[in-house]
C-alpha cells in the first residue's frame, strides 16, 4: 500500500519564511544512538529532503524518549521525531503489532506485515498528533545475556529488559524476571547489577555497547520491529506544495533505503560483536519451543485487544494480502 500524501497539509508560506518567523529549528529526534537504524534513517532522511535543512539529533535529546516523542512533536519542540513503535503501545495496540513473538521473523515478512499494517499506523499516529513520514525495520530481535541461555530453565528468575508490554508479558510467562524499558535506561541497569539480560537486536546492543556487560547473544529470531519517523502537522503546513512533494519522496526514498541496508545489516553487527568478544549461539529446541508457546498465548491476547482492526491486518498479512 502506498503511503498517503502528508494528509491535507496546506501551504501557507515558504519554509525560510516559516523559519524567520520563529517556527525554526526542523531537529529530527531520535532516542537512539547515531549509527542505529532509526538514526541511520533520520541521517538518510535530511540528506534526501535537502535543500530543507533537517538536523538529526540523537541519545534522546531533551530526555525525550520514544514513548514521549509523539506528544514532544505536537507540541513543536521537534519538527520530526522517531520513536520505537512497541513503546507506544500503551496509545494504541497497533503500535505493539511489529514486535508480536515469533510472527514476521524475516524481512520478507516484515515488509508484508508493514504492508498490511501502514493505513492503522498512519491513523493511530494522527490520534497522537502527528503524521507518519517514513518507517524504520529492525534487524531480528534475540537475547543478549551475562551468562549463555541455552534451555528453558536458564531463563527462570532472569532479570531481563524488554521493549514493549507484549514481550514483557511473553518473557514472564517463561519465568525471566521481565521489565519494560526504554534503551537510554539500560546502561544505568547493566552497570548497577540489576539488569542480567536484555531482548534486543544486534543492531540495538552494538549501538549501545551491550557487550561491555553482557557477552553472550541468542538468536531466538523473536521478531523484526520497527521504529516510526513523524512530523509535525504544523511544522508541515509552513512547506510549499513542491517542498512537501520533496519531504515526501525522501521518506519514501529513506524507507526504500533501510530495507536495502537491512539486508546486510544483521551480517555487520554479528561481525562487530564478535570482534567485541560476544559468543553468538543458536536456541536448543526446548527453548524455542517453550518461547513460541508463550508468543502464542502474547499474539492471542494482542488480537482480542486491538479488535477488529488487528484481526483485519492479521487476515491481510496471513493471505498475502
Amino acid at each position: 500500500m502506498r503511503r498517503r500524501s502528508l494528509i491535507a497539509l496546506s501551504a501557507t508560506m515558504p519554509f525560510a519564511a516559516a523559519a524567520q518567523q520563529g517556527g525554526g529549528a526542523w531537529t529530527a529526534a531520535t532516542e537512539y544512538p547515531a549509527g542505529a537504524m532509526p538514526a541511520e534513517g533520520l541521517v538518510r532522511l535530511a540528506e534526501a529532503a535537502k535543500p530543507l535543512a533537517i538536523t538529526p539529533a540523537f541519545d534522546a535529546p531533551g530526555g525525550v524518549r520514544s514513548a514521549a516523542m509523539p506528544r514532544a512533536v505536537a507540541e513543536g519542540r521537534f519538527a520530526i521525531g522517531d520513536a520505537f513503535a512497541g513503546a507506544l503501545g500503551p496509545a494504541d495496540p497497533v503500535f505493539l503489532l511489529s514486535s508480536l513473538p515469533f510472527l514476521a521473523t524475516s524481512a520478507a515478512e516484515a515488509k508484508r506485515l508493514l504492508g498490511a499494517a501502514r493505513p492503522a499506523y498512519q491513523e493511530a499516529l494522527g490520534k497522537l498528533g502527528v503524521t507518519l513520514l517514513h518507517v524504520t525495520p529492525w534487524p531480528p530481535t534475540g537475547i543478549w545475556s551475562r551468562r549463555p541461555i541455552a534451555t528453558p530453565a536458564d531463563l527462570r528468575g532472569l532479570k531481563l529488559r524488554t521493549y514493549d508490554a507484549t514481550g514483557t508479558e511473553t518473557l514472564r510467562a517463561v519465568g525471566a524476571e521481565a521489565e519494560m524499558l526504554s534503551f537510554q535506561a539500560v546502561a544505568t541497569r547493566l552497570a548497577d547489577g540489576s539488569l542480567d539480560a536484555v531482548l534486543s537486536s544486534g543492531d540495538g546492543g552494538a549501538g549501545r555497547r551491550l557487550w561491555e556487560h553482557l557477552p553472550h547473544f541468542t538468536e531466538i529470531g523473536y521478531a523484526m520491529p520497527v521504529s516510526l519517523a513523524f512530523g509535525d502537522p504544523a511544522k508541515l503546513r509552513t512547506l510549499t506544495e513542491d517542498q512537501r512533494a520533496g519531504l515526501e519522496r525522501a521518506a519514501t526514498r529513506t524507507e526504500a533505503g533501510l530495507w536495502t541496508l537491512l539486508e546486510t545489516r544483521n551480517a555487520a553487527n554479528q561481525q562487530r560483536m564478535r570482534e567485541n568478544g560476544v559468543t553468538i549461539a543458536q536456541p536448543g529446541a526446548p527453548l524455542l519451543a517453550a518461547l513460541k508457546e508463550a508468543g502464542a498465548a502474547a499474539v492471542k491476547a494482542w488480537e482480542e485487544k486491538a479488535g477488529a482492526t488487528g484481526s483485519e491486518i492479521l487476515a491481510a498479512y496471513r493471505t498475502g494480502g
